[in-house]
């Protein structure tokens, strides 16, 4: 395409032709691609401003390269397949067609619904009806009768006239007047709208970033969104199945086989995300909508063979997907982990890329079953613990897929994934991140769902009770109150009134809270520790105290402790008690001491103490040397010494792909290393080189830089220009925090 040139031309359509257009098929509207979220007053409000003839935004289609071997979208039966395909005004248009059609729409909930929108000719306003509204004469009641073809608009005007005449006299220019607005309201199917049509040539990425320069308040496209749209023109079967699998998964069982389950209500889009993982061993869609349209990524050439294929395998992933025994198997896994139900889960990415690597592991290397779940259950707590899949999920995802391709046995598939456990919850992570990471008011904190689930694991019992946590936590059961609740140990109202502790961080951190009957934590309300703890204590022997004190990481004499010494050493206790619930899934224990190499750290990918750069200050994209590049090592750096600490490799891209150092240009290692060396002591000083660490190592046939560096003992502020910012690492990248962050952290990290 040359500068200049348009992708796109401009066409104006009425109302009646779009709607016929989507009846006949013409028109894609895949009613599955996002489920329909307008309100219905929205729907009224459109057909208002329609009513007054304000403006009511641009279509935009995108031009099928398929017209001649397309199917139809939608259930219905179409006359003709669709040569255009929306972008953006899905509401809009199924607003419209749905009103001026009477047909159902679908909720969010995936359940149909027939919109009603009420018209007054007298005032000529509209109304979404309701029962008042269906009994008030002065209104048409569903506007969707003035199209349906059954009735003339005279008889229309007529009868609406005759009904309202029997409540009250009507005039012979009200009677004009109303006949007009009833006109002028049928006349709404001659209204303009401009559409603009994107090429067929253009591809998905050209399309996206049309949509989001043009829309910018509308819900931005996304990779999941081309897919189900493909899906529900090439293989509307398969877009079905998605569909109904979520909609049978928000409803429990009457007695039939059902997805119905208590982790996670999906969406089409997560499911697919699975198909494509399975199936393409993909993780990022970028290229999947292309490889679906039978597109050569080598040559952009379409094939509709290249296209058939592609489906098949995406369909014989699906079929693996949806199959119930896998789908409630894999759910026996995270239980066996000691997550008992959704209330314990973080993050659906990591429930969904953990149902990705256990498809893998039973349908393609067909590990025995027992074996596969305790490596699931192990997978998926250590990567909700981590937060592997927050930050950037699709290229951990893809990273951790990578790993597989080149594995050929059931035993080997095991391995990679014990093998990464334990190089992401080395000795430092228990000892040191996960004691830091617990130093949070978070009610959904990866850590505290962990410490849960450890409790689970170890068979632990809520505090100052004779029940078992599993059985209390049982998510079946719902009441008025949960069974077991959190408690605050040294209550918000002590704490306010006797210590005058009032911030929620140090009231609600993670180390302040106990599981215990519900009725336990209405007894104590707002009682002192020293008051309440010997009364409980008189429930039990002086043996039992001790269990219960230790699964739950209470020091004894724990209600008479300083309270910021309570929390320190708290949070050290309830670190190991993890370590001590996630140890009961390993066969054998894991060696965690054991130094790690190059390759396990590589294979563990980025983490809090992991970060991988291309290059030092080569900007791959340009060919140029690049301060900005400069800039992100050295933020990286600083990061980890405001930190935990942790090591910088260089010369690895983000998806762990080698490409080594010589591409920076520099004439030997040493003049490498001083490079970096000078770069260091001019942004962060040259007191922090007593922090940090460089060596040169080999790794997969090529020279690689690794950076290591240790935690700093005072605040590492980074020197920009005439300002200085301070960067802490935030699971697997480095943030700024915010002026109004900084004392609170440097207070809380370096006393």
């Amino acid at each position: 395409m040359t500068t200049g040139e348009a992708l796109f031309k401009q066409v104006s359509y009425s109302l009646d032709f779009l709607v016929d257009s989507i009846e006949m098929g013409q028109i894609g509207l895949p009613d599955i691609q996002r489920p329909f979220v307008w309100k219905n007053a929205k729907i009224r409000d459109l057909f208002d401003s329609m009513y007054r003839g304000y403006p009511v935004g641009y279509l935009l289609f995108w031009e099928n390269a398929f017209t001649e071997d397309s199917r139809a979208i939608g259930t219905g039966v179409k006359q003709k397949s669709p040569n255009l395909l929306i972008v953006d005004g899905q509401q809009r248009l199924t607003s419209l067609f749905a009103v001026v059609k009477g047909i159902p729409i679908i909720r969010d909930n995936y359940e149909p619904e027939t919109v009603e929108i009420a018209f007054n000719p007298t005032t000529e306003q509209f109304e979404v009806a309701d029962a008042a509204i269906r009994r008030d004469k002065a209104f048409i009641a569903n506007i969707s009768n003035i199209w349906n073809g059954n009735t003339s608009l005279f008889d229309v005007a007529s009868d609406y006239l005759a009904e309202l005449a029997a409540t009250r006299d009507v005039s012979q220019e009200e009677r004009k007047a109303i006949q007009s607005a009833i006109q002028r309201l049928y006349n709404l199917v001659k209204y303009p709208f401009t559409a603009l049509e994107l090429s067929r040539t253009i591809d998905e990425e050209q399309v996206a970033e049309v949509f989001v320069r043009i829309n910018s308040k509308g819900k931005p496209l996304n990779q999941a969104d081309f897919i189900l749209t493909l899906m529900s023109v090439f293989w509307d079967e398969g877009r079905t199945q998605l569909e109904d699998f979520c909609r049978h998964a928000r409803t429990p069982s009457t007695g039939g086989p059902s997805p119905f389950n208590h982790y996670i209500q999906p969406d089409p889009d997560q499911l697919l995300r699975v198909a494509v993982g399975l199936g393409f061993k993909r993780a990022r869609l970028q290229y999947v909508y292309s490889i679906l349209r039978g597109k050569d990524l080598e040559t952009g050439e379409i094939s509709i063979e290249r296209r058939d294929a592609q489906f098949a395998l995406l369909q014989n992933a699906q079929a693996r997907v949806l199959d119930l025994k896998h789908w409630h198997d894999f759910f026996k896994a995270i239980a066996t982990a000691g997550f008992l139900g959704g209330r314990l889960i973080s993050s659906n990415n990591n429930l969904i890329f953990a149902y990705v690597l256990y498809l893998i592991g039973r349908t393609e290397y067909e590990v025995e079953e027992r074996t596969l779940r305790r490596v699931i259950a192990r997978w998926f707590f250590m990567s909700s613990l981590t937060g592997r899949y927050t930050g950037s999920p699709e290229s951990a995802l893809e990273s951790d897929l990578a790993r597989l391709r080149d594995i050929t046995s059931a035993d080997a598939f095991v391995r990679v994934l014990d093998r990464l456990c334990d190089a992401n919850l080395t000795s430092d992570f228990w000892a040191i991140t996960l004691p830091n990471e617990l130093a949070t008011s978070s009610p959904t904190s990866p850590s505290l769902f962990a410490y849960y689930a450890a409790l689970v694991l170890l068979d632990a019992r809520p505090l100052f009770s004779d029940q078992k946590i599993h059985v209390m936590l049982d998510p079946s059961v719902h009441s008025t109150r949960r069974a077991v609740e959190r408690h605050h140990l040294f209550p918000k109202a002590y704490l306010a009134d006797k210590l005058r502790i009032t911030e929620i961080r140090d009231t609600n951190q993670i180390a302040n809270y106990a599981l215990v009957e519900w009725g336990d934590n209405a007894a104590i309300a707002d009682t002192a520790p020293a008051d309440y703890v010997p009364i409980m204590h008189a429930r039990f022997t002086p043996a039992a105290l001790r269990t219960m004190y230790d699964v739950h990481g209470l020091p004894d004499g724990w209600e008479t402790m300083d309270y910021r010494v309570f929390l320190e050493e708290r949070r050290e206790r309830i670190a190991k008690i993890i370590e001590r619930g996630y140890a009961t899934l390993r066969e054998r224990q894991a060696v965690v001491d054991q130094p790690l190499t190059l390759v396990d750290l590589v294979d563990a990918g980025e983490g809090p103490t992991t970060e991988f750069k291309s290059s030092l200050r080569l900007n791959r994209h340009t060919g140029q040397t690049d301060t900005r590049i400069e800039h992100a090592v050295i933020k990286t750096i600083a990061g980890f010494l405001n930190t935990h600490g942790g090591r910088l490799i260089i010369g690895i891209m983000d998806d762990g792909t080698p490409v080594g150092i010589a591409d920076d240009g520099f004439l030997n290692e040493d003049k490498m290393s001083l490079h970096l060396v000078n770069l260091i002591k001019s942004r962060l000083g040259a007191h922090t080189m007593m922090y940090i660490h460089p060596r040169f190592e080999d790794y997969d046939g090529v020279r690689v830089l690794v950076v290591e560096c240790a935690a700093a003992n005072s605040p590492v502020y980074l020197r920009d220009g005439h300002t200085e910012q301070i960067f802490i690492r935030t699971g697997p990248s480095s943030a700024e925090l915010k002026p109004s962050e900084i004392q609170t952290y440097i207070k809380q990290r370096f006393g």
